[in-house]
């Protein structure tokens, strides 16, 4: 006769957690480390950052990296759960932040990058239709003049969260708590 005890089940238990924590680490940091390549293009570390419930809007972040001969511009896009995707810079101006549209999108310069991080340029997805939830992935259409469309899954991540485990950005920049 086979008896388990309360000790076995929860030491069964912290085991099967254990793994099942592992797995998902593991699915999130391969997530976040994939390229996209599209025409010259190279598209890292794309994620949206998690959003309360109701929130109208919602950050999107990515690195590009031009490895063509002549500049290349990200214009916009589309998301089937946002009414809008728009490409956003945050500035100074006069000691006030600022956020605005970029209606002619950012050069991404031949044999340079750009990275697309909170408090300078982003993606803004606006009209959301639902709330973006951590652990999720969204898709995305960007647009740009030369490369052309591409489809691209915006891991759903909680960036102060990411950032307080040590995850550093691209270039070695460490984001502060506040962002």
């Amino acid at each position: 006769m086979f008896r388990i005890t309360c000790e076995d089940y929860s030491m069964f238990k912290m085991k099967t957690l254990t793994v099942a924590a592992a797995a998902t680490l593991m699915t999130v940091v391969s997530a976040l480390a994939e390229e996209i390549k599209v025409g010259d293009l190279v598209l890292e570390n794309v994620r949206a950052r998690a959003t309360l419930p109701g929130a109208p809007v919602a950050g999107g972040y990515l690195t590009i990296t031009n490895n063509g001969s002549e500049p290349d511009r990200l214009t916009g896009g589309s998301a089937a759960f946002a009414g809008k995707l728009e490409v956003h810079e945050m500035k100074m101006e006069n000691d006030v932040m600022k956020m605005r549209q970029l209606k002619d999108g950012i050069e991404i310069p031949a044999g340079g990058s750009i990275e697309l991080k909170p408090g300078g340029y982003h993606i803004m997805f606006m009209k959301l239709a639902a709330q973006l939830k951590e652990g999720e992935s969204r898709k995305a259409v960007l647009e740009f003049d030369k490369a052309g469309s591409v489809t691209v899954d915006f891991d759903v991540v909680n960036l102060k969260k990411m950032m307080k485990h040590g995850k550093k950005m691209k270039h070695g920049e460490k984001m502060k708590d506040s962002e």
